[in-house]
């Protein structure tokens, strides 16, 4: 799987828990997902739980707080395929 489809996955993965939906649509691998997408960050927990089990990973807790951006969990995902 290359990083364009491993962005499509994280993308759609973040897409329910988003409050900006203009942000959401140019996002980029830049794009921060707390403050650019307004992802609360109590759900980071579902999303790296989502994360897990669509790409079927395991994600170490010193890693999820490196994921700033929607770029930081392609690369951690990636890295893991």
């Amino acid at each position: 799987m290359d990083r364009a489809e491993v962005m499509d996955r994280v993308v759609k993965i973040l897409t329910p828990w988003v409050k900006d939906e203009a942000a959401l649509a140019k996002v980029s691998m830049e794009t921060n997902i707390l403050e650019d997408l307004k992802v609360n960050s109590a759900r980071l927990v579902d999303v790296v739980i989502a994360f897990e089990d669509d790409f079927d990973i395991e994600i170490a807790d010193e890693d999820v707080d490196k994921v700033n951006t929607v770029g930081d969990a392609v690369n951690l995902i990636a890295g893991k395929l």
